[in-house]
C-alpha cells in the first residue's frame, strides 16, 4: 500500500501555507482543490448570468456572489505569494498573473470611482480571463482524485482549450458588440455565433458590425486554426509513443522506436537497447 504525503513536523506557517496549497493527495488540499475548482465555476456562471435581463434583487445577490468569490480568490493570490518557496517566480508565474487578473475588474469596481470604473472598458473585457483559472487544475499529472494518466490529462486539456476558446471569444464579442449590434443582447446570442463562425457553418443571422466585433472573430478563427491542432497532435504522438523506447538515433535522428530495436528502423544504425526479454 502507498502511503500518502502529509505535512512534516514542526514547520512554519508558511511552509504549511505552500504544502496545502500544492497539495492533492490529503483530505485538506483535495477540499482546498475542489473548493477552488467549485468557486471558479460559479465565478463564470455569475458573469455569464449577469449579461441576462433580472430583477434588481438578482442583481444585488449576484453582484455579493462575485465580490464574496473574488475576494476569496484574492486570499488565495496573497497566500500563494506568501508560501512560495520563490516569491518573484511565483509573481511571474503566468497561472498566478491570470489569478490575479481574474479579480481585477471585480476590484476596480470597489476601489476606483464610479465614473472612472466606467471608462475603464477594458476592465470589464478583463473578466473574460477567469475562464483562464481551469488551467491550474491541468498544469500537472496530480489532481484532486488522484493521479491522471498523461494521455487523460493531454485530452482534458484539449477539451479545456476549446472551451476556453469559445468562452474567451464570446466574452470580447458581447463585449465589443452589446448595445450596437440588436442581434447581440445576452452572452448566449454571442456564443452562438462564435459556435456558428468557427465552425464554418456560418447562418448569418448575425454579423459582427463594430471593427472590433470582426477583429474577435478574425482572431479567434486564427487561435482556432493553431491551437486545436497543436493541442490534438500533441495528443496523437503520446498515444503513438506510449509503447516506444525515447531514445534518439545517433545517425537520422528518428525518435521513440521499439522496446526491443536494435537497429533504427528508418536508417539501419546500430541503436542497441537493454531489453528485457
Amino acid at each position: 500500500m502507498v502511503s500518502q504525503p502529509s505535512l512534516p513536523r514542526n514547520v512554519t506557517a508558511r511552509e504549511a501555507v505552500r504544502f496545502y496549497l500544492l497539495d492533492h493527495s490529503t483530505p485538506i488540499g483535495k477540499a482546498i482543490d475542489i473548493a477552488m475548482l467549485s468557486l471558479n465555476l460559479l465565478f463564470i456562471a455569475v458573469f455569464v448570468v449577469e449579461t441576462y435581463p433580472h430583477t434588481a434583487p438578482t442583481d444585488a445577490l449576484l453582484w455579493r456572489l462575485e465580490v464574496g468569490i473574488a475576494g476569496v480568490f484574492l486570499a488565495e493570490y496573497v497566500l500563494r505569494i506568501y508560501g512560495a518557496a520563490d516569491r518573484l517566480g511565483e509573481l511571474t508565474n503566468p497561472y498566478t498573473v491570470i489569478d490575479l487578473l481574474s479579480v481585477l475588474p471585480t476590484l476596480s469596481v470597489l476601489v476606483l470611482p464610479g465614473p472612472v470604473t466606467f471608462e475603464l472598458g477594458f476592465l470589464r473585457v478583463a473578466r473574460i480571463v477567469r475562464v483562464l483559472r481551469f488551467y491550474r487544475f491541468t498544469q500537472d499529472e496530480e489532481f484532486f482524485f488522484g493521479t491522471v494518466e498523461a494521455q487523460t490529462l493531454r485530452a482534458g486539456e484539449l477539451v479545456l482549450t476549446i472551451f476556453v476558446l469559445l468562452f474567451a471569444t464570446a466574452g470580447l464579442f458581447y463585449s465589443a458588440e452589446h448595445g450596437v449590434n440588436p442581434g447581440v443582447s445576452t452572452f448566449g446570442d454571442a456564443f452562438y455565433y462564435t459556435v456558428v463562425s468557427l465552425t464554418t457553418v456560418g447562418f448569418g443571422d448575425i454579423t459582427p458590425v463594430t471593427t472590433g466585433g470582426r477583429w474577435v472573430t478574425v482572431g479567434a478563427i486564427l487561435a482556432g486554426i493553431i491551437l486545436i491542432p497543436w493541442q490534438a497532435g500533441r495528443i496523437v504522438r503520446e498515444w503513438t509513443s506510449r509503447d516506444k523506447i525515447d531514445v534518439t538515433c545517433p545517425n537520422c535522428g528518428l525518435r521513440h522506436h521499439d522496446a526491443d530495436a536494435s537497429h533504427c528502423k528508418a536508417c539501419g544504425h546500430v541503436i542497441y537497447q537493454e531489453h528485457d526479454a
